[in-house]
């Protein structure tokens, strides 16, 4: 019954060996136990070491202080591009039927071109 188990398998795409899958975890496990022990010895929990990085912004407790808006982020862009951003405001009209018009338009527009090219 034990033979039966340690014995290799062909699956049709690859062989399956349980001692050869157990001696390659154990060989991760080790490896992964050594990186982890060479850790720099000096951390201490609970201590300025634990906390958040935020490019040397102090952390609130209070996060919407730290939120960073859209508005905010993309302002340059937004700024550059404000014609285009009112005329899709414009076309927006939220009505599914003018999606699937549109929709429609731009595969025929798509066809087209395959069909010329």
């Amino acid at each position: 019954m034990f033979e039966q188990l340690l014995k290799t398998f062909d699956t049709g795409n690859g062989y399956w060996n349980p001692l050869v899958w157990g001696f390659a975890f154990l060989i991760i496990f080790l490896i992964i136990y050594i990186l982890r022990g060479r850790g720099n010895p000096s951390y201490k929990r609970g201590t300025e070491q634990t906390k958040v990085f935020l490019s040397g912004n102090p952390e609130y407790e209070n996060k919407e202080l730290l939120h960073v808006k859209a508005s905010n982020l993309y302002w340059g862009w937004v700024e550059s591009t404000k014609w285009v951003i009112n005329t899709l405001k414009k076309m927006h009209t939220g009505r599914a039927n003018d999606y699937i018009l549109w929709f429609t338009f731009m595969i025929a527009i798509f066809m087209l071109l395959l069909g010329v090219i």
